[in-house]
C-alpha cells in the first residue's frame, strides 16, 4: 500500500505543477513614465497640436491606455508609432514621415533659399551702380512741362 500511496502523492504533486510551469509569465506592466516617454510623440488627432501624454481628453486616456496594452504584449517604439500612424494617419506624428510625397517638405525650403539667394545675388551683380549725389535726369514728358522748362530758362540769368 505504502507504494501506491506514494505512486499517488507524486502523481498528485506533478498534476499541481506542470500547469502552473506551462503557463506563460505575465509581462510586467509598463510604468506611467514609459507610457508617457512613447506619448509626447503622438498628437491627439481631436485636439489641435497637443501631445497625447498632456492631453485630458477621455479619447487620449483610452489611447494612452492603449499603448500600455501594446507595451504589455511586447511592442517596441516604432511598432506602436507605426500602429498609431496606420490607424490615425501620419498627422498623429510631431513631423511627417519622410516618404511619400512628404519627402517635399524636407526638399522645398532649402531650394527657395537657394534660389532666393541666387536671385538677390544676381540682381545686386547686374545692377548699374551709381554715384552718391547723382541723379538721373528725367526728361520731361508732354507740352506742358516743355513750356514750364522754357519758362525756367528765360528767367535764370
Amino acid at each position: 500500500m505504502k507504494p501506491l500511496a506514494l505512486l499517488l502523492a507524486v502523481c498528485l504533486a506533478f498534476a499541481l505543477v506542470v500547469p502552473a510551469a506551462a503557463q506563460q509569465p505575465v509581462p510586467p506592466t509598463p510604468s506611467p513614465d514609459e507610457v508617457n516617454a512613447i506619448a509626447k510623440n503622438l498628437y491627439c488627432p481631436v485636439c489641435a497640436n497637443v501631445p497625447l501624454d498632456a492631453c485630458g481628453t477621455a479619447a487620449c486616456v483610452q489611447w494612452r491606455d492603449q499603448i500600455a496594452d501594446l507595451l504589455m504584449q511586447g511592442y517596441t517604439e516604432a511598432e506602436i508609432y507605426e500602429y498609431f500612424v496606420t490607424r490615425f494617419g501620419p498627422s498623429v506624428l510631431p513631423a511627417p514621415p519622410a516618404q511619400g510625397l512628404f519627402w517635399a517638405f524636407y526638399l522645398l525650403p532649402p531650394i527657395a533659399i537657394f534660389a532666393a539667394g541666387w536671385w538677390l545675388y544676381r540682381t545686386m551683380v547686374t545692377r548699374p551702380m551709381q554715384a552718391a549725389g547723382e541723379r538721373k535726369s528725367a526728361k520731361p514728358a508732354g507740352k506742358y512741362a516743355r513750356q514750364m522748362e522754357e519758362e525756367l530758362k528765360a528767367r535764370d540769368p
